[in-house]
């Protein structure tokens, strides 16, 4: 079977399956592997639940079926299927990367595209090499423009990506010191993340960019782009207010957000400038912007308990942590806690990044309580009474039990891995 056959068997089919858990009747499920899994094992399943066809890479598991599709790597084959499906379609698309903020912006730039096109956009994070090629293959006919993330932790993984989508537009939120592991440094972030800038420059597409970060600016001087912020007079946007909840001017009329920090006005400026790029109303970018309430653990504000909660827990790198604490060193409150995670795949520089993030605390005189969570955090040299070790999320738990918070306004913000939301339990 070709590839043009198998996007035929995929247009007649109900979607696109990699998970038994979740089958719909007549769906494709593609046997992708892993690690520690290996989904040919759960073939015949897939086609007892209902799968139209399963594709599948191991000779072991064919049924001897004109439904089995046998492949050498299904990964592949669904990447080139999202691939030709996109060109099937032939719409425009917008990739968005960076360090951070990529899925907060991705969601900002979705809801105020959408007054105006059909759009489809990668739903969570679902920004890898699995979840690129999954959000392509759920966009239709009906789709008029498509919202791809797209995340990466080694060089060469945003050009790949980027091959698959073969994005019109491009938008970096920034360059930040994340997935250090992979990247080997903050120059290693910035040649892979501009893996789009290049895809984009040689295909001929738009790149948005961010006239107040000096950077994007000097790497996109000779590149046909679309600039916003005080740099750039496309898109007029001003900060009014960051104290709260962040108010912004866009050509005379006030918005007032649901998002906090100065590092979320770049996102909802990004988000204006394409929609004003792309010639959506004015009414509507204001009434887009002022419903999009943050989820998913992402910059959100919680009323509980007596407490103001800023739960940030989704993810944390340095360049992420100091903007948070920056933001909530401007937070009114008399009574103000930190509760911070270990900030994961940092390699080598794991020691040295905890250690700057606890200074910065205790210099800068940023919590009246603070409690550093995870293996990272606990070896950290501190002489500070206020700030708490706790190498365990258990030692977390007992330390609140013993001393409950009176009423605080609380910043909770960790890794992924480290699930702080789990705090909201104990306060």
């Amino acid at each position: 079977m070709n590839i043009k056959q198998l996007h035929t068997e995929f247009l007649a089919s109900a979607g696109i399956c990699t998970d038994t858990r979740h089958i719909k009747k007549g769906c494709l499920f593609f046997a992708l592997s892993g690690d520690n899994f290996n989904g040919n094992t759960f073939a015949k399943q897939a086609l007892e639940l209902g799968a139209r066809k399963v594709v599948i890479d191991q000779i072991g598991f064919h049924q001897n079926t004109s439904k089995t599709i046998l492949t050498g790597n299904s990964l592949k084959l669904l990447q080139k299927l999202a691939s030709f499906h996109r060109q099937y379609l032939g719409i425009p698309i917008i990739a968005i990367t960076g360090s951070n903020g990529k899925t907060t912006t991705k969601e900002l730039i979705n809801v105020v595209v959408s007054k105006k096109y059909n759009t489809t956009a990668t739903r969570g994070n679902l920004n890898n090499h699995i979840g690129v090629p999954l959000t392509l293959l759920s966009m239709t006919k009906n789709t008029e423009l498509g919202i791809v993330e797209m995340g990466a932790n080694h060089i060469g993984e945003i050009e790949a990506l980027c091959t698959i989508a073969q994005p019109n537009f491009g938008y970096i939120t920034n360059f930040g010191k994340a997935h250090l592991e992979g990247f080997g440094s903050v120059e290693g972030v910035i040649q892979g993340k501009t893996e789009l800038y290049k895809h984009i420059a040689n295909t001929k597409g738009l790149l948005f960019v961010n006239g107040n970060d000096p950077k994007q600016v000097a790497l996109t001087k000779k590149e046909k782009r679309y600039t916003f912020g005080s740099e750039g007079q496309d898109c007029e946007v001003k900060l009014l207010d960051a104290s709260k909840e962040l108010a912004i001017s866009y050509k005379g009329a006030n918005i007032e957000s649901h998002l906090i920090g100065l590092y979320n006005f770049h996102n909802i400026a990004a988000a204006i400038a394409i929609g004003n790029y792309l010639k959506v109303l004015e009414k509507d970018v204001k009434e887009a912007i002022e419903a999009y309430v943050p989820t998913n653990n992402r910059s959100q504000i919680i009323k509980q308990s007596g407490h103001t909660i800023i739960l940030d827990a989704y993810n944390a790198n340095p360049t992420s942590m100091t903007a948070a604490l920056e933001n909530f060193k401007q937070t009114a409150g008399n009574n103000k806690i930190l509760i911070l995670g270990d900030m994961f795949e940092l390699g080598t520089s794991a020691t040295e990044e905890h250690q700057a993030i606890t200074d910065m605390i205790v210099s800068q005189d940023i919590g009246n309580v603070t409690y550093l969570v995870g293996e990272n955090f606990s070896r950290v040299h501190c002489e500070d009474q206020r700030v708490i070790l706790c190498p365990t999320f258990e030692d977390l738990k007992t330390q609140l039990k013993t001393k409950e918070p009176n009423t605080a306004t609380i910043l909770i913000k960790g890794s992924r891995g480290m699930a702080l939301e789990r705090v909201l339990k104990l306060l």
